[in-house]
């Protein structure tokens, strides 16, 4: 992925950075409904989003002023060429310094494999990959009840925020749904990397320091569910986009 970007226009410009642009670019879904909800206010942070953080009461988090927010920001691992995609990639600042939140937006999809599923006959890539996120995240062996999402998008907030020198990292789901496995899992996972609760929804990981790490959950304004945002990438006769779609 380039690291040239240029503002956007709507919420449909987010459409062409998926993945898979027209499967996942549904109303009620968590791409279109994340795309309302960041463009609604674009200057700032969602409401909900500022309220979770400065309920923190910790100095990092508090009164954060977005800088950018990069959808579908794309960031490099190890083993393979599979990069983690991270639906909205915020950079923010305050006093005390800059700050990375990586978002997980959810409606009602689920987090996909466990780290079990992807320990069961992996290839040498798999291997040196979740190796180097363990060493990264540096809490040791995880278990294979969590989930693999919740591991890579997390090590992408601390790899980015190490790239632009941010003093802290965030990784933050956004859930816009209802179903309460996706809860459980963030508090597995938070568990499973010894976080002290902060406040409700909140968790500082003690062991990570440069940068310091926080997860966090945010219920999102569930009126962005409604929002239906146009398509802007063409559609073939065979049913695949047009190769020629650009932001």
């Amino acid at each position: 992925m380039k690291r040239i970007f240029v503002p956007s226009r709507s919420g449909s410009d987010w459409q062409p950075l998926l993945a898979k642009p027209t499967k996942h670019w549904k109303k009620s879904k968590s791409a279109m409904t994340a795309a309302a909800c960041w463009e609604a206010t674009p200057s700032t942070f969602p409401s909900e989003l500022s309220k979770v953080l400065n309920a923190s009461g910790d100095a990092d988090l508090v009164d954060l002023k977005l800088l950018a927010a990069m959808p579908e920001w794309t960031t490099p691992l190890v083993g393979g060429d599979t990069a983690s995609q991270t639906d909205v990639l915020a950079l923010a600042r305050n006093d005390r310094g800059l700050c990375v939140v990586a978002v997980e937006a959810k409606v009602d999809e689920d987090f996909g494999p466990t780290l079990g599923d992807k320990r069961k006959n992996p290839s040498p890539g798999q291997t040196e990959r979740l190796g180097h996120l363990q060493r990264l995240l540096g809490v040791g062996e995880l278990p294979d009840d969590i989930r693999y999402q919740l591991v890579h998008r997390t090590a992408s907030a601390i790899l980015v925020a190490q790239e632009f020198h941010a003093r802290t990292a965030v990784m933050l789901v956004h859930s816009f749904g209802s179903r309460d496995n996706l809860r459980a899992d963030f508090d597995a996972f938070g568990k499973a990397m010894n976080g002290a609760k902060i406040v409700d929804n909140i968790l500082i990981v003690p062991s990570m320091d440069r940068p310091r790490l926080f997860l966090i959950w945010c219920d999102g304004d569930r009126r962005f569910l409604e929002s239906e945002l146009p398509s802007i990438v063409p559609v073939s006769a065979n049913g695949a986009c047009s190769s020629t779609a650009r932001l």
